[in-house]
């Protein structure tokens, strides 16, 4: 009687061993980029809002000086030029926001590469004879 780890049985079982094996790493990747994805995404999100607020509150600040600076003589004046300021640089930030919004991430892309070099590895070679 043959031996079952031999032949054709023993061949497709150690290769659907290898498949699941390859497929098994592969998801586990994909899995730790998503969560460094969520991470990275959650520290930047952070990280903006902390930037947003110390902007704000400086801006604030920097306007009350400005317009007590100038408070007896053009109070007026020095808060519409402000306010144009203002409005020039949150559309600025806005057309800067929506051009990163549209690039692309590179999420997934080291899966991707392996997933390539896999496929690479499972084609048949030709032989040269």
């Amino acid at each position: 009687m043959p031996d079952e780890n031999s032949g054709l049985i023993g061949s497709v079982k150690r290769l659907a061993s290898t498949l699941i094996s390859i497929v098994a790493t592969r998801l586990e990747l994909l899995s730790n980029e998503l969560q460094e994805e969520r991470l990275r995404l959650a520290q930047m999100l952070l990280f903006y809002v902390c930037a947003l607020f110390c902007f704000g509150m400086g801006v604030l600040l920097l306007t009350v000086f400005i317009v007590v600076l100038y408070w007896d003589d053009h109070r007026f004046a020095v808060l519409g030029g402000l306010c144009m300021l203002f409005f020039a640089l949150g559309a600025l930030m806005m057309m800067l926001w929506r051009n990163m919004a549209r690039s692309r991430s590179k999420l997934f892309s080291a899966s991707l590469a392996e997933l390539s070099r896999d496929r690479e590895q499972l084609e048949p070679r030709e032989r040269h004879e």
